[in-house]
């Protein structure tokens, strides 16, 4: 049935000449077991390319696609291709898919109930369909944040002159959005051979080196910020630290144990300085505290009137 839908819908698409949503159709068609192909995702970006309305017509095609189907397999597809224009798609198509649906916010791709219970593949395509438009979901969040989507390539040291520029508070608010990308990563679903997942786990792997490699660059930057941080500030710094760090095992494993030079050696030695300064501000901040509960007490009693300083009336009362 999947591939006579596939067949007729491509069929009606030529014959109206309708170009996007025939390159759409051949990219997320109802086959199971065969992920998209380069030339059938390249097609489809090519489709979008122009002026913003045609961008704009080519986001909404694949969107409303993603939303009316019911069928794992085409879900999945479209959201690879939602995936591809994030890290391959002009500025145009990546604006517009920012900016849909318009009023953003959480569960945007609202994808966190799907469910196709044909059989026991199409159940197991489901959690990995849940999964993974969250994890698209995250992807966009923090390139909102950090104001450029991750994967486009810059150099090195075009990362660590941004990042050196940024305040403290906007230097953690675009690490915790990191963070939370990577723990997302961490509950991907355990891959069951299907061809179409396996791409997937390819472009999740692909995704967290991308993550590790930013992720590096602003825990080197908070070493060499130890001594400027407000207490608070440096609070916040260990909890991401710490949820960072419990991802390790995780992200180790989905990476075949390779290391991103060295980070997870920085994350602990980063974590454990910032924790110093923690407990040292925290006590600073007992003595203060203390210092002044004793200047307060010394103001109290010395307002107290002693029996000395009391007037006594005719009546024998003191006042």
């Amino acid at each position: 049935m999947g591939i006579i839908k596939d067949k007729a819908s491509q069929g009606k698409a030529a014959l109206l000449s309708k170009r996007t949503m025939l390159s759409l159709l051949r990219a997320t068609s109802h086959d199971c077991s065969a992920p998209p192909t380069s030339k059938h995702l390249a097609t489809l970006l090519s489709s979008g390319d122009g002026p913003r309305a045609t961008a704009s017509a080519a986001v909404e095609v694949l969107m409303d696609r993603l939303q009316g189907t019911n069928n794992a397999a085409v879900a999945l597809k479209c959201l690879i291709a939602v995936h591809h224009i994030i890290r391959h798609g002009s500025f145009i198509l990546q604006d517009q898919l920012s900016v849909y649906p318009s009023f953003g916010g959480r569960n945007y791709l609202n994808l966190s109930h799907f469910r196709h219970t044909t059989d026991p593949t199409t159940w197991q395509l489901s959690s990995w369909v849940r999964w993974f438009a969250q994890h698209i979901e995250q992807l966009l969040c923090a390139s909102r944040i950090l104001g450029f989507f991750l994967g486009n390539s810059t150099d090195k040291e075009s990362r660590e002159e941004r990042a050196s520029g940024l305040g403290n508070a906007d230097l953690l608010a675009e690490f915790d959005s990191l963070v939370a990308l990577i723990e997302g990563l961490c509950k991907r679903p355990e891959p069951n051979g299907n061809p179409l997942v396996e791409d997937i786990v390819r472009v999740a792997r692909e995704d967290c080196e991308v993550v590790q490699v930013e992720v590096r660059v602003m825990v080197s930057e908070f070493k060499e910020r130890f001594g400027g941080f407000k207490f608070g500030e440096a609070v916040e710094l260990v909890c991401c630290l710490k949820r960072l760090e419990q991802c390790e095992e995780k992200i180790l494993a989905m990476m075949d144990g390779a290391r991103e030079l060295k980070l997870w050696d920085m994350v602990r030695v980063v974590k454990g300085v910032a924790e110093i300064q923690v407990y040292r501000e925290e006590a600073k901040l007992q003595r203060e505290t203390r210092k002044l509960r004793v200047s307060e007490s010394d103001r109290f009693s010395g307002r107290v009137l002693s029996s000395r300083d009391s007037l006594r009336f005719p009546s024998g009362r003191l006042l």
